[in-house]
């Protein structure tokens, strides 16, 4: 995708790969998303997330994660389903082995269509692990998946994971982007922050990495876009779950224009949509956070973020008629 697009004919494309809302359609056809994280300590991230997918248009939005946790988000909504399969290593019962455990977790695969991982899934050794077997499991199925918050912390210690590998979108902030350059020996000093993205996607064999900032850098190594839309100027914790959330239903859309469920130009390619998706996500998001701040101020929380997904997405890409026409 030529870096030189406006944003309007980006966001035009983005327009052009989101499904119509058609009588034709069966449940589970326009997203399938699950969220692997929330651990004993945090909870909000992949409900979060979850709830931003399911707001952007995901038929079917699961949450996989520590049963402790399980029981604290079925209370938040009945929206998502949610799968207590996880397990931090000091809460394993007896004959409980990572073995099992993430062969619960991989098994979903076969009928999700994206995977976010990290929202809320901390460090604990048998949660890293777990993930790490469920993102190479996805790789041989061809899933695709985002990276965010502790997911990442696999993308900078097992890097194997996720290089080469084209169907996956890391969404770092400026310090997890740090030490991802870090693990790959790329100095970051002096160095202009557009060429910093497009040669950690490098070093990574080509996946999509949006760096998150004032504006968004997104690269694949060979192309990189900014996305600059305003947005809020409150910095509350757990606005980045919004994006993984919205990348996975943008993902989503992304595989069913692929598989043509519906009639339409076929003019774009994976590696294409690849970059509207990236694209997409962040416009999304960075109009939801503004749209909350104008709203909320200082007071706004990430919560308050999930309440504008829609009016977003209507905003920034815009909905299509429901009668077939004109799509």
């Amino acid at each position: 995708m030529a870096a030189s697009m406006t944003r309007k004919e980006i966001l035009g494309k983005v327009y052009k790969m989101v499904p119509p809302m058609l009588e034709k359609f069966h449940k589970g056809q326009l997203g399938r998303v699950a969220v692997i994280g929330g651990s004993e300590d945090y909870t909000g991230a992949p409900y979060f997330s979850a709830m931003a997918s399911a707001k952007l248009g995901c038929d079917m939005s699961h949450v996989i994660c520590e049963p402790g946790a399980g029981a604290v988000i079925k209370t938040y909504s009945p929206n998502l389903m949610v799968h207590p399969y996880m397990r931090q290593e000091k809460n394993m019962a007896k004959g409980e082995t990572i073995d099992n455990i993430s062969d619960n977790v991989v098994a979903m695969l076969d009928r999700l269509h994206v995977v976010v991982i990290g929202p809320g899934l901390g460090r604990d050794p048998a949660m890293q692990e777990t993930c790490a077997r469920v993102i190479m499991e996805a790789r041989k199925k061809n899933v695709s998946f985002v990276l965010d918050a502790d997911g990442l912390y696999l993308a900078q210690t097992r890097p194997e994971l996720v290089k080469g590998y084209k169907e996956c979108i890391l969404t770092p902030n400026v310090v997890e982007f740090g030490r991802l350059a870090k693990s790959q020996n790329i100095d970051t000093e002096g160095v202009d922050a557009s060429k910093l993205c497009e040669k950690l996607a490098t070093a990574l064999g080509g996946v999509t990495i949006i760096q998150k900032g004032s504006v968004d850098y997104i690269s694949n190594g060979i192309s990189t876009l900014i996305s600059d839309g305003e947005g809020g100027l409150k910095r509350s914790g757990g606005q980045g779950d919004t994006l993984t959330g919205s990348l996975a239903t943008l993902l989503a859309y992304r595989k069913a224009y692929l598989e043509k469920i519906w009639d339409h130009e076929n003019d774009m390619d994976a590696d294409e949509l690849l970059a509207l998706c990236a694209y997409g996500g962040s416009a999304i998001t960075r109009e939801c956070s503004r749209l909350a701040f104008k709203e909320k101020g200082r007071s706004l929380q990430a919560a308050d973020l999930t309440e504008h997904v829609h009016t977003a997405f209507l905003d920034v890409v815009g909905e299509k008629p429901t009668d077939g026409s004109k799509l």
